[in-house]
């Protein structure tokens, strides 16, 4: 399923193969979920690579190479963003707060 840029619905868990690298995580404002952030990915030079929108639940996930990355999220109630380094195949876990 999808929403409505095409993105892959958020939310929901994956099984993930070991070959795989996943940035995965929640946006949060003041420690509560935020849905319907967007949510950005960009390359180590800043180059926008990907967005997708959150869950009701602020969940959002992307498959990337592995590197470092830029995570960065966008609401009406705030901005956010964080650094992931993500060495290899797995999930790497990414909380951002926006203020």
């Amino acid at each position: 399923m999808t929403n409505g840029c095409g993105a892959p619905t958020q939310g929901g868990s994956i099984d993930v193969a070991t070959t795989e690298t996943v940035l995965e995580g929640k946006v949060l404002s003041d420690g509560t979920p935020v849905g319907g952030a967007f949510v950005r990915l960009l390359d180590s030079t800043g180059e926008f690579t990907a967005e997708v929108v959150t869950s009701p639940e602020g969940d959002f996930r992307f498959f990337a190479a592995p590197g470092s990355w830029t995570v960065r999220a966008l609401h009406r109630s705030g901005n956010g963003q964080a650094d992931v380094s993500a060495s290899g195949p797995g999930v790497h876990a990414v909380e951002i707060a926006v203020a």
